[in-house]
């Protein structure tokens, strides 16, 4: 019986559990997703400083973005790959067709650049993901942010934030 150098190399071996999760997540198949963790995961959506531990943790973060997204893909643009991480610079691209976060589905094209860091247990199974990307972006696209540049952005800020705009009214007039 032949060795499979992806059982002799553990970075390729990393690299291709990687790339089975982004697989499982493009063909939304949960079930494939949630195989690709050890029994301690961890999934980190750092702009939300949202934590869930555990493979039930997991599962119900990617049941709840799936929902949101059924139509979710992901295109990976770069990875970079260490003995102990591997980060991809992806794309996500969907439909916001299900409730997320509290918002209804707006129906709205997403395409959304992110950074995905990858850890490993010590049976190379993925002990956690963390990601980042721009909430502000996110939510402009889902038509509930406007830039302050903008009239709706103008009235949105004078309407959340007056105490803030009568501040800097004051500052100005005052020459400060």
């Amino acid at each position: 019986m032949a060795i499979s150098p992806l059982t002799v190399d553990p970075i390729a071996r990393r690299m291709a559990l990687v790339d089975e999760h982004v697989r499982c997540e493009n063909a939304h198949d949960l079930d494939g997703v949630i195989a690709t963790f050890g029994a301690g995961a961890r999934y980190d959506d750092e702009p939300w400083a949202e934590h869930h531990e555990g493979l039930d943790g997991v599962r119900h973060f990617y049941s709840s973005l799936m929902g949101a997204v059924p139509d979710l893909t992901i295109e990976i643009l770069k990875r970079y790959v260490s003995a102990d991480n591997i980060i991809l610079e992806v794309v996500i691209r969907g439909t916001h067709l299900g409730a997320w976060r509290g918002l209804p589905a707006t129906g709205r094209k997403l395409a959304i650049p992110l950074c995905g860091i990858y850890t490993f247990d010590a049976d190379d199974r993925l002990a956690g993901e963390r990601i980042y990307y721009d909430r502000a972006t996110v939510l402009r696209q889902l038509g509930v942010f406007h830039e302050p540049q903008t009239f709706i952005g103008d009235a949105t800020t004078f309407l959340t934030h007056p105490w803030t705009i009568a501040k800097a009214l004051a500052r100005k007039l005052g020459g400060k």
